[in-house]
């Protein structure tokens, strides 16, 4: 038979005072945070649109805290392998996650990942962008509608290039393909990079892109733009309808960014991580610098760790529903 014996009150005093002492630490280092550098992980290679929107929010919070923001590129398993980076450091406040969109849509791509997406903690969205319809330059279409034609007419000659299964240009792939009721010939790329080379090089016919790397292309005439997957045009690419002009109401997808650190990370240090991020897409300097590659800052409104936390698990629920709906099975991230 096995006997319990009651807490004596030194034991619950020992429970009591260690809980304190914890709290304590924890309090005193939120009060405090931070003390030292502060390292900024980015699941891809440098050089590519998110890589630029951390260095850009790095370099103004970095400067608020009066602590440098190291940027780390921790590029591979379809940017699982910076995530898993983040969810298991440290939860101090001192690693932290820029992301875009595409992190949500990993727990129906991948049947690997070693962390819980929903765990991981939400400082704050940052800016979005709309997804283009891009062709290379030798394409003779002229609007999306004569695009969308060749696409279904040559589904099994025209390549659609993306960067890697589960990115955003995927995904807007994927969506083409549902629109179109066609099973297209998809090119995968290690990264958003070579895959635009590519298509300036001609190597591929079309792509779907996220405005911040599409917008200097299109901009120095080294491809074509045939639609903004979105309800209102580019200010720096005006010429370039959108999706409800067009009549194709159903193609809009937007591209977005946001901040995260590990689970249990205090609520304190979230709160002034959250302050640096808001303050950062408060400023001019960075506004505008979005608005040259098409996109814009959050609503204050949207940019707390509660709004983003709602949309972050909302966009996990569309993306599992568009995936499973492609036929997309769950594999190895490598």
């Amino acid at each position: 038979m096995t006997t319990t014996t009651a807490p004596t009150r030194r034991n619950v005093l020992g429970a009591v005072s260690l809980a304190l002492v914890l709290t304590g630490t924890a309090a005193a280092h939120a009060q405090g945070y931070p003390t030292k550098p502060i390292t900024m992980i980015v699941p891809f290679a440098a050089g590519g649109p998110t890589d630029a929107v951390a260095r850009l929010m790095a370099d103004h919070m970095g400067r608020t805290f009066g602590h440098q923001i190291v940027v780390e590129n921790v590029a591979g398993a379809g940017g699982t392998a910076g995530t898993e980076r983040m969810v298991k450091a440290a939860p101090d406040g001192y690693t932290v996650l820029l992301h875009h969109s595409g992190i949500t849509a990993a727990p129906a791509l991948y049947s690997n990942l070693r962390f819980d997406t929903k765990s991981i903690e939400t400082v704050g969205a940052i800016n979005s962008g709309p997804m283009i319809m891009l062709g290379k330059k030798q394409l003779e279409m002229k609007t999306p509608a004569e695009l969308f034609d060749h696409l279904k007419k040559n589904a099994d000659k025209v390549t659609l290039g993306h960067a890697g299964v589960g990115s955003n240009s995927h995904v807007c792939g994927l969506l083409l393909q549902s629109f179109l009721g066609t099973k297209l010939s998809f090119v995968a790329y290690r990264g958003t990079g070579p895959a635009m080379n590519d298509l300036v090089a001609g190597q591929i016919d079309a792509m779907c892109d996220q405005s911040t790397n599409a917008v200097p292309q299109i901009s120095g005439g080294t491809i074509r733009a045939f639609m903004v997957l979105d309800d209102q045009r580019i200010d720096s690419i005006k010429d370039v309808p959108h999706s409800v002009e067009s009549k194709f109401d159903k193609l809009q997808m937007t591209v977005w960014h946001g901040l995260y650190v590990p689970p249990g990370t205090p609520k304190d240090v979230i709160a002034k991580l959250a302050d640096a991020l808001q303050k950062a897409l408060a400023d001019k300097t960075v506004t505008d610098k979005f608005a040259a590659v098409g996109t814009v800052a959050f609503p204050p409104a949207e940019q707390t760790p509660e709004a983003h936390r709602k949309r972050f698990l909302a966009a996990m629920e569309q993306n599992a529903a568009l995936l499973g709906g492609a036929g997309v099975k769950p594999q190895e991230a490598k």
